[in-house]
């Protein structure tokens, strides 16, 4: 397994500690649900440093990124950022990321842990014709994401730049915490507000430990992957290897939005035509109507109890009080309001088909 430069001061912090996509990561400190209410009520913070960063640069950056991508990049001016996705041939997706703009003719992608060297393989293999200039540097840098609505007051102390002024979706290059040239961005995937901020290994220790220091009064906390994981999908955020993944297509992910057919992309004939005469499943949130929590791979059925689909993420909501979970369904049972069972054990459990967030972030 490989460590993050931080492993040793989580265990120092009591962490326990999991194998997640090849790196040893802390699952959580002090328990779900206490790290859970910390950032949506206050502040938290991740190491995520096990995510991937490719560099993609020169003229045919762009070219690049525009074929291997479902989001128009060419919209992206520098200092903003764009969630997308990876299509293959088939019509599945080989992973979802977000693409920042650095500056002219250079671009950021990163992607999830677990798809590091596939995607580099991937991107690899188109740009044999294309030519950009690429550099995997996913064991160079950290990543930390400050999640919470205090983030911003917590954290202005830390930097010369106005973090009230960055944009959702939106970067800084500045300094932080003492270093300079440091990736502060208006992004992470709580759905509670923060930053995400990208730094050298060699200077991540710094950072977090400025971070707790700045944030102490504010009610910071280190949080874990499974508290990340609750947090994601209360507001109905995919999980790449749950919700989407190789057999799954954008349009039938919903991810019609990052999915634009103004440029020619991997796939994107078949993709458009999906979205045009429609798809037979669809992902959608549901909410428990009766006691029972919902896992990844529970059989979802109809009135009939005929198996229309299956879990893809499900836990019990900390924020809600009641089972939550996304899953695949066929797509007449897909409209909100529709009652759906989900198969639990020995017990057919009733739930409901409802509109995405299951969270309202207030």
């Amino acid at each position: 397994m490989k460590n993050t430069a931080l492993t040793d001061t989580h265990i120092k912090l009591g962490a326990k500690m999991v194998p997640f996509a090849g790196y040893n990561m802390p699952v959580q400190y002090e328990g779900v649900n206490i790290e859970h209410e910390t950032v949506r009520k206050h502040l938290g913070v991740f190491d995520v440093s096990h995510m991937g960063e490719f560099l993609v640069s020169g003229p045919n950056a762009l070219t690049l990124i525009q074929k291997v991508s479902s989001n128009d990049a060419e919209k992206l001016s520098i200092g903003k950022a764009q969630y997308s996705c990876l299509p293959n041939e088939d019509g599945g997706i080989v992973d979802d990321l977000i693409i920042y703009k650095i500056k002219e003719e250079q671009y950021l992608l990163v992607v999830n842990a677990s798809n590091i060297e596939k995607d580099w393989n991937w991107i690899s293999k188109y740009n044999e014709a294309i030519g950009a200039e690429m550099r995997n540097i996913s064991d160079d840098y950290s990543l930390l994401a400050i999640q919470g609505p205090k983030a911003v007051e917590a954290m202005q102390s830390l930097t010369p730049v106005d973090l009230s002024a960055i944009k959702f979706y939106h970067f800084e290059v500045a300094e932080f915490a003492g270093i300079e040239h440091v990736i502060i961005s208006a992004t992470g995937y709580t759905g509670s507000g923060g930053f995400e901020i990208y730094c050298k290994n060699s200077e991540v220790a710094q950072v977090w430990d400025k971070v707790l220091e700045a944030g102490k009064d504010f009610g910071i906390k280190p949080i874990g992957l499974a508290a990340r994981d609750t947090l994601r999908l209360e507001m109905g955020y995919c999980l790449y290897g749950n919700d989407i993944d190789d057999s799954t297509s954008p349009i039938e992910a919903g991810l019609g939005w990052i999915t634009k057919f103004t440029k020619d992309f991997v796939n994107s004939e078949a993709l458009k035509k999906q979205k045009e005469e429609g798809v037979s499943k669809k992902l959608v949130g549901f909410e428990i109507t009766e006691k029972g929590i919902p896992r990844h791979g529970y059989e979802i059925l109809n009135t009939e109890d005929e198996v229309i689909g299956n879990v893809t993420s499900g836990t019990m909501s900390p924020s809600l009080g009641k089972g939550i979970g996304l899953g695949y369904v066929s797509t007449e049972n897909a409209t909100v309001g529709t009652t759906i069972y989900l198969q639990i054990r020995k017990k057919k459990v009733a739930a409901k088909v409802v509109k995405l967030p299951f969270y309202q972030n207030k």
